[in-house]
């Protein structure tokens, strides 16, 4: 019984059940960056690429074929999360501050 406590007590002071919410919630959350950078901007984006299959673009030196397109897609996704990670910390940050005085 005294491992189970120990255990319990080692959750709660590190606040693992907290961070393993945050990681579902973030995975959660890539999925609806994703789906908003693959139906919704890139195909905005899309007439402007020659042949139009952004996913497909390509470019290639010699033998060394680099898929720009799907990288490209990759790079938004980042931004985006990025920008929401910020601005929730950016809110998060302020409200503290405003807690302390």
């Amino acid at each position: 019984m005294a491992i189970i406590k120990e255990f319990l007590e080692f959750i709660k002071e590190y606040k693992v059940i907290g961070l393993a919410v945050a990681v579902i919630i973030g995975l959660a959350a890539n999925s609806l960056v994703k789906s908003l950078v693959d139906n919704v901007i890139m195909p905005i984006i899309t007439p402007f690429i020659p042949g139009g299959a952004w996913k497909e673009a390509t470019v290639s030196l010699g033998p060394i074929v680099m898929k720009l397109g799907a990288f490209i897609g990759e790079v938004i996704n980042f931004i985006i999360i990025a920008f929401v990670v910020f601005m929730i910390a950016k809110i998060v940050l302020r409200e503290e501050k405003v807690a302390k005085k």
